[in-house]
């Protein structure tokens, strides 16, 4: 059997949660590897399991963007989904500048939840379509907070783009981790999220399109 999607599920109301989780582990390519409660829980399932997909409540205890944020810095590789009943066209936007690959509502079908997952998984992003209508309709009148990227290297944040430099330079990872002082792992980790969110297979592309571009 290939290799199942893992994914952790934190939320602070057990009754969905378990049932979230129920519903994951029933898909045969999916795997639940650890629930949690607080933000507090979501960085240490990050940190103690790498799951490929970490789904996150906005309103839980310590705030699911916070935790985010925190993730997406230290542990690049996991991808984050918020799963929450909030419609705030502000915290869809703060949630994807936090670093989440999936906004998604409350009340989705367990066909639909299982489909974003495994799309997310993929590389794909994923926000609820009447919610990713809405902000498009903000962003194209010009009322919209959020800031759409207009590269590739947009989307990269400051670390990423310090070890794509070092990259486009020649260096290894093990010289960009003593370079930065980070593990090599870490340097791994943001490796593959600069490659995902630049859309190239690998390091040498990586660093012939870094070349091109302006960083």
């Amino acid at each position: 059997m290939p290799d199942r999607i893992q994914v952790a599920v934190v939320d602070d109301h057990p009754l969905f949660r378990e049932g979230v989780a129920n519903t994951l582990a029933a898909c045969p390519n999916i795997e639940v590897v650890g629930q949690g409660e607080t933000a507090e829980d979501a960085i240490r399932l990050a940190g103690d399991l790498l799951p490929d997909i970490l789904l996150l409540d906005i309103s839980m205890k310590g705030g699911g963007i916070n935790a985010a944020r925190e993730i997406s810095t230290a542990y690049p590789v996991v991808k984050i989904v918020m799963l929450t009943v909030s419609e705030r066209e502000e915290d869809v936007a703060a949630s994807l500048k936090a670093g989440a690959r999936g906004y998604i509502l409350k009340g989705v079908s367990a066909r639909d939840l299982v489909a974003a997952v495994q799309s997310i998984y993929k590389g794909e992003s994923y926000v609820t379509p009447t919610l990713a209508a809405n902000l498009l309709l903000e962003w194209r009148d010009g009322q919209g907070g959020m800031d759409f990227p207009t590269t590739p290297f947009d989307e990269l944040t400051e670390r990423e783009r310090q070890i794509l430099e070092l990259l486009a330079t020649g260096c290894s990872n093990k010289e960009i981790a003593r370079e930065l002082d980070l593990s090599e792992k870490t340097v791994k980790h943001y490796m593959t999220n600069v490659l995902q969110k630049l859309q190239v297979r690998n390091r040498v592309e990586a660093a012939l399109l870094a070349q091109k571009g302006t960083l």
